[in-house]
């Protein structure tokens, strides 16, 4: 039997984290990037590794850096993780979410005050 190599493991525990973190199921996620399920289990078990067009679509999908799943940066509170969901929006879609920060920014001044 073929030994896990560890780099695979620590890449597919933080996929997991991930998926779960973002509510999805592992059949929800392989659909959305392309899998079969079982390959996605694989994958999140470190059994094998995940190409890189496929660790594109995971971090597209989950609206994670590939950083914070490589090299395990970027936690929940990690404010790149939010600048690569940013970076995804269309110019309109950016225009509205800059203003509901702000928004939600002025509220929190007024709560704290």
């Amino acid at each position: 039997m073929k030994e896990k190599k560890a780099i695979n493991v620590e890449v597919g525990a933080r996929i997991q984290r991930s998926r779960e973190r973002a509510g999805l199921t592992q059949d929800a996620l392989a659909e959305r990037v392309g899998l079969e399920p079982k390959s996605l289990s694989a994958i999140e078990r470190g059994v094998v590794g995940a190409s890189l067009s496929t660790l594109k679509a995971i971090c597209v999908s989950l609206h994670v850096s590939s950083d914070a799943l490589l090299f395990g940066t970027g936690g929940e509170n990690d404010p790149r993780a939010l600048t690569a969901m940013l970076s995804r929006l269309t110019p309109r879609q950016f225009a509205i979410a800059e203003d509901m920060l702000k928004k939600l920014l002025e509220a929190f001044e007024t709560k704290e005050a």
